[in-house]
């Protein structure tokens, strides 16, 4: 493996050094506001995902507070450890230099990694303990060793504690494992006691599902009739093709885990992967839920077609530009590696009637935040002190918390408040809420716990997304209801 280490530092380096550039851009999404929000409030799950986001967001606010580019670059590298892994994993099938440099350009090339590797969500981490996973089992089957299988569960519980999609993984695997030597496996106590590791790991949140009435159900299901009912039934599928040529690599793994006579005893991974493809395509998922099975299928394509062009090597090569190419293009929608201003020339954006340029839903997601913090803080600061120290301030929204709660810091604003998601959990706030600042709140909402509304601003952004431009700010007097009586019953709307 040594000799193979500069090929594999190159391919790492590479993609550190496209994400040192594109992660400081732009400002924090709206996903990233709300997993350093509950990274202040560690506990054993939320209403959203399971504890692991939370637990790294807090080592990153350790590590670099509330940086951009730092909170980011742990994304960054669970993308590099995966950049990692699919080369060893190439290495563990039998493969030689060159197929190492087609997993890593595998990687490399496939578009959708950038922004999963950009981003601090559970996505990226998601992707790593599911390639970590494939590794070990790759392992097992060459040297089987039940070391492998206790490191297995210890990942299978840890992935699980990051992701709930990991059980799809879980289910594929044991699909998959039951064709390993017809069985075999499932006779050794090695395969129960990872098994007993995983659900010790997970055992806590578990619990806390449990005394939550098990809100996760509840998550799922309102996604599904907000986002997962739109989707049509072959969207799943056909999502896969717009990569076409890591597409074709990857096909090429898949259908190499099954008909290649040297890559046979992988047939168990074949049919897992096949298993989890098509839990994920009933269960309407998102197209990006099963981008983790791509890091161990470009390996054994790589593998494949190291073998299949051994006497025409040059070919290699050509593949790899032509995997590459597109990069070069489309890199720039894929990350912020361009400076908005340049990325709307490059993109060939124009305003709309209202002078507001429309860019994807992710960029979009990076602006507004630090404007709509800005506001509160004119209209709080601007309060006597007798009335700030009976305020609060209510945001409709997880976004919009997040950004109070995090780049508030730098004004020293009060914790928000907001009935959306894990926010609810942290209750209604300490002050008398005799005066609210609210943003985004309708009037009609608002009307119901105050008498006297006074509309302050109503907030632009040209690069906002569109829930998040014309949002409404008021000041709040003589509360007709108190709000921390009220709040329990207020949980019904946290997915609203």
């Amino acid at each position: 493996m040594k000799k193979y280490l500069p090929i594999i530092a190159v391919f790492s380096l590479i993609k550190l050094t496209i994400h040192l550039v594109g992660n400081r851009n732009y400002g924090f999404h709206r996903d990233e506001l709300l997993h350093l929000s509950v990274s202040e409030h560690l506990n054993w799950g939320y209403f959203e995902f399971p504890p692991f986001i939370a637990l790294t967001g807090r080592l990153a606010h350790f590590l670099f507070g509330y940086s951009l580019s730092g909170v980011r670059l742990f994304a960054t590298a669970a993308g590099i450890a995966i950049v990692i892994l699919c080369c060893m994993i190439a290495k563990e099938m039998g493969g030689k230099s060159k197929a190492i440099i087609l997993s890593g350009v595998g990687v490399l090339a496939f578009l959708p990694f950038y922004r999963n590797h950009m981003l601090f969500q559970p996505v990226a981490f998601d992707q790593l303990f599911w390639t970590l996973g494939f590794y070990l089992i790759v392992k097992y089957i060459n040297i089987q060793h039940s070391k492998y299988l206790l490191a297995l569960g210890i990942t299978a519980g840890i992935g699980t504690m990051n992701k709930y999609t990991f059980l799809v993984w879980g289910v594929g695997v044991t699909v998959g494992l039951l064709f390993y030597h017809n069985g075999k496996l499932f006779k050794q106590k090695w395969i129960y006691i990872a098994g007993l590791i995983a659900f010790l790991i997970c055992l806590p949140n578990i619990i806390w599902q449990y005394s939550h009435n098990f809100p996760m159900l509840l998550h799922m299901q309102k996604l599904k009739e907000s986002q997962l009912d739109d989707i049509e039934p072959f969207d799943f599928a056909l999502a896969q093709l717009d990569f076409p040529f890591t597409f074709i690599l990857a096909g090429i793994g898949l259908l190499a885990l099954f008909a290649d006579a040297k890559l046979k005893k992988y047939k168990p991974l074949g049919i897992a992967t096949v298993v989890i493809f098509a839990v994920m395509w009933i269960m309407q998922s998102k197209a990006y839920y099963i981008f983790a099975i791509y890091p161990l299928l470009f390996a054994a394509g790589a593998v494949r077609l190291e073998r299949l062009l051994e006497r025409k090597p040059i070919w290699n090569y050509l593949i790899v530009g032509i995997l590459l190419l597109p990069v070069v293009f489309y890199l720039p929608k894929a990350m912020p590696i361009l400076p908005i201003t340049t990325h709307i020339e490059y993109e060939g954006l124009t305003p709309n009637k209202e002078g507001r340029i429309i860019l994807t839903d992710d960029y979009a997601d990076m602006f507004g935040w630090e404007e709509q913090v800005a506001s509160v803080d004119s209209v709080y600061k601007a309060l006597p002190q007798y009335d700030k120290n009976r305020c609060v301030i209510w945001a409709e929204n997880y976004g919009e918390a997040g950004a109070l709660k995090i780049l508030g810091k730098k004004y020293n604003l009060p914790e928000p408040i907001c009935i959306h998601g894990s926010f609810w959990l942290w209750g209604a706030g300490s002050s008398s809420r005799e005066v609210c600042i609210s943003i985004g709140n309708e009037k009609e909402v608002l009307e119901h716990f105050y008498s006297n509304l006074e509309l302050v601003k109503i907030i632009k952004h040209r690069y906002a997304i569109d829930e998040e431009n014309n949002i409404p700010l008021y000041i709040c007097r003589e509360p007709k209801i108190d709000l921390a009586k009220k709040w329990p019953d207020l949980k019904k709307y946290i997915f609203d």
